[in-house]
C-alpha cells in the first residue's frame, strides 16, 4: 500500500508563524491547544462506568475545530495577528513569551506556551471576547469547511450528541459555536482575577490524552455510547480522541497522522 502523503504549506495548518512582518512572533506567542470550558471532573473510576452505560447511551459526533472545521492556520495565530494589527499585542507579549519559555524545559519544546497564554496577560476579558467576536464573524465563519457543515447537519439530523473539542480559547470558540448550533464545547478557558487574563489555564489540559479523559467523563455524565460514536481530527493531538471512539476519521493529517491512520486502518478525507 502506498503511504499516504500529508499536505505541505508554507505555513502550516498550525503552523505558528504570524506573517511576514512580524517575523517568528507566533512561535513564541501560541500553540493552539489549552484548558477546557467545563469545571474539573475527577476522571480515575471513570472506565468501568462508560462500559456499563452504552447500551442505553446516545451517539456522540466529536469535532477538533483548527484544520479540521477550519481547514488551514489554526485560528488562535489568526486572531493574534488580528489583535497585532490593532494595537493590542506587540513586541512586549513577545519578550514576555520568550522569557517564560526560555526558564522551562525541555529546551526547544513550546509545551510551557500550551500551558500559558502570555499574550493574555493583563487584558481585559470584555476587550478580547469583543474582539473575538468580532474575528469570529469576519474570518472564521467564512472559513468553515464545506464538508464539515455537512457532516455536522448529517450527525444532527440523527441526533447525534454534537461535541467541539478544541484548544483554542473559549472566546474563539463560543460564537463559532454558537453559529454551528453545536450544544457542548470543550475548550481552552484562560484563568480571570478582577475581570482581567492571568495568562494562567484552568486545569484539566484538553491536548492528548487530557482530550481522552475528559470525553471520558463527559461520556460518564451523559451516557454516551462511545464505541458507537465518531471522531474527527487531524494531528497527533486527536490521537487518544480518534482512538476512543468506534468511528474515527483522520481529517487533514499533519504531524505524521497520515501515517498513524494508515497504521490503525483509519480513514482519511480532506476536507476544504
Amino acid at each position: 500500500m502506498t503511504p499516504l502523503r500529508e499536505p505541505h504549506y508554507r505555513s502550516g495548518p498550525k503552523s505558528l508563524s504570524i506573517n511576514r512582518g512580524s517575523g517568528r512572533i507566533g512561535q513564541l506567542m501560541l500553540t493552539g491547544s489549552s484548558n477546557i470550558v467545563q469545571s474539573h471532573h475527577s476522571l480515575t473510576p471513570m472506565l468501568d462506568d462508560v462500559g456499563d452505560r452504552r447500551a442505553q447511551g446516545s451517539v456522540a459526533a466529536l469535532f477538533d475545530v483548527d484544520n479540521t472545521l477550519l481547514p488551514g492556520e489554526a485560528s488562535e495565530i489568526r486572531f493574534f495577528r488580528f489583535l497585532w494589527q490593532r494595537g493590542l499585542v506587540g513586541w512586549g507579549e513577545l519578550s514576555r513569551s520568550a522569557a517564560w519559555l526560555a526558564r522551562h524545559i525541555p529546551p526547544f519544546s513550546l509545551h510551557p506556551l500550551r500551558e500559558r497564554k502570555v499574550y493574555l496577560e493583563g487584558k481585559r476579558a470584555t476587550d478580547i471576547e469583543s474582539y473575538a467576536r468580532e474575528f469570529c464573524q469576519a474570518h472564521m465563519i467564512g472559513r468553515l469547511s464545506s464538508q464539515g457543515r455537512v457532516k455536522l447537519d448529517e450527525h444532527r439530523q440523527a441526533d447525534h450528541h454534537l461535541i467541539l473539542v478544541t484548544g483554542a480559547p473559549d472566546f474563539l470558540i463560543a460564537p463559532l459555536a454558537e453559529f454551528l448550533g453545536v450544544p457542548t464545547v470543550f475548550a481552552a478557558k484562560p484563568e480571570q482575577r478582577d475581570s482581567v487574563y492571568t495568562g494562567a489555564l484552568i486545569p484539566p489540559l484538553p491536548y492528548g490524552r487530557g482530550k481522552r479523559e475528559l470525553i471520558f467523563a463527559h461520556a460518564r455524565e451523559m451516557g454516551l455510547d462511545l464505541s458507537g460514536s465518531y471522531a474527527y481530527g487531524d494531528s497527533p493531538g486527536d490521537y487518544d480522541l480518534l482512538e476512543m471512539v468506534g468511528h474515527p476519521l483522520v481529517v487533514n493529517p499533519i504531524r505524521g497522522m497520515a501515517r498513524t491512520a494508515q497504521r490503525f486502518g483509519w480513514p482519511v478525507a480532506r476536507w476544504e
